[in-house]
């Protein structure tokens, strides 16, 4: 583990188990059951595509468990767990229902045996892990030999701090600033009023080493404009149509 990494481990961990306890009733309310046109419109449908009918699926951070439960859905499985550290999304997972097991349990130690599935899933999940090698190490030994890792994330590029777009009425100009990408970072942002989540920024390299390092190897990359339902809801955004908020990466186990 790098010295930032060590860094942003020990002093912000605390911290952002508190802030995601506190605003589970908010994430489960915007984000969860069609509320959200990203997931409805583009992320389900990604995971859905790219899991097929996968037998055995670990989602790592699966909040009260939509994706899961999207999944079970669509094919028989034999075997569907979810890990979350946040009893309040688990609590909500297990009240929803599905043949799902939940397990409490952070992404860096997962008390499951070795290659036990053929399916690995993380959404939106490590910009806030603070231990990555840790964590991309426990999704290979958790991984049969073929195994997939499919790893959605904010796009690190255009989703740096301080990034977004810049109308320049003086100049005329309009486009997308891109913040200190090269900086890893950690931030506690304001996303609505009164809300704040913790985020772990890093560069688009740093994961790509990290999972090869774990002997997992790129095999697919998607950067989707955003859907026309977000743009509906946030039509400031339309401008910027062309520039990716999410980042799709699908690895395999060697």
């Amino acid at each position: 583990m790098s010295f930032e990494e060590n860094y942003l481990r020990d002093e912000f961990a605390p911290i952002a188990a508190e802030l995601w306890s506190h605003n589970a009733a908010w994430w489960q309310e915007g984000f969860t059951e069609g509320a959200d046109p990203e997931y409805v419109e583009q992320i389900l449908p990604i995971i859905a595509n790219w899991t097929g009918a996968s037998q055995r699926v670990l989602e790592v951070g699966t909040g009260e468990g939509q994706i899961l439960r999207s999944l079970s859905k669509l094919f028989e499985r034999k075997l569907l767990v979810g890990i979350d550290p946040t009893p309040e999304q688990l609590v909500l997972a297990k009240e929803r229902g599905g043949e799902i097991e939940y397990i409490r349990s952070d992404a860096a130690s997962i008390p499951l045996a070795d290659a036990h599935f053929d399916t690995v899933i993380a959404c939106l999940v490590f910009e806030h892990i603070m231990d990555l090698s840790k964590a991309l190490e426990e999704v290979a030994r958790l991984l049969e030999t073929g195994g997939q890792f499919i790893f959605l994330l904010n796009h690190p590029l255009f989703q740096t701090p301080d990034s977004g777009w810049v109308d320049d009425t003086t100049f005329g100009e309009q486009y997308w600033r891109i913040g200190k990408y090269l900086q890893v970072s950690q931030n506690v942002e304001e996303v609505e009023k009164d809300v704040f989540i913790p985020f772990v920024h890093r560069p688009l390299s740093h994961y790509i080493n990290a999972a090869i390092s774990s002997s997992l190897s790129l095999a697919q990359m998607l950067e989707p404009a955003p859907p026309q339902g977000f743009i509906d809801l946030a039509p400031e955004y339309y401008e910027a149509r062309f520039v990716p908020r999410l980042l799709a990466l699908r690895f395999i186990k060697s």
